[in-house]
């Protein structure tokens, strides 16, 4: 069976993660943009970062794919919320089943991670999206403050990182 692995990131977590797993398994692995026709692949596994309740570069990349119901897909996200709270994790797949196509959430497997964020490596977009959120955020009152939420205000404006390399043998 022959594989690729794609990544999607703005700051590197994903791409660590979908480096870990080249490294692991021997296949490729290329950004989402630099990836091309992938109807050669029988494998495909989309490491993607989340932004704004949606995957970096996944309905781009796994959007076109005529026959993916031929292939084994792999689907993982990476973000800052804590992917062991389920509120988190059907937040995440309302986002993607709204950017893949009909069937092909079903089809994948999919795989939730963590990343990091260092607000002193933010461009200046994210930066200031970053501190609309954050106000938003602390202005709401404590019962419509979910884990994300919390965690976001937490950690804003610090660099933390839950990169959790480990986890790439559930991607194998």
């Amino acid at each position: 069976m022959n594989g690729i692995i794609l990544y999607g990131t703005c700051y590197g977590s994903a791409k660590q993660y979908a480096d870990e797993l080249s490294r692991r398994s021997g296949l490729l692995s290329v950004s989402y943009e630099d990836a091309g026709d992938l109807s050669a692949y029988d494998r495909i596994v989309y490491i993607g970062s989340l932004y704004a309740g949606g995957v970096l570069g996944m309905a781009v990349t796994l959007g076109k794919l005529a026959d993916w119901q031929s292939k084994q897909i792999v689907i993982a996200t990476v973000g800052l919320a804590d992917n062991e709270n389920e509120e988190n994790t059907q937040n995440i797949r309302k986002g993607m089943q709204r950017q893949l196509p009909a069937g092909m959430m079903e089809h994948a497997k999919l795989v939730h991670l963590r990343g990091g964020i260092d607000y002193s490596r933010l461009n200046m977009k994210h930066k200031v999206m970053m501190g609309l959120l954050y106000r938003k955020a602390k202005n709401l009152p404590p019962e419509k403050k979910t884990a994300e939420v919390r965690a976001m205000i937490d950690t804003y404006n610090q660099g933390v990182d839950f990169v959790d390399l480990s986890r790439v043998d559930e991607l194998l």
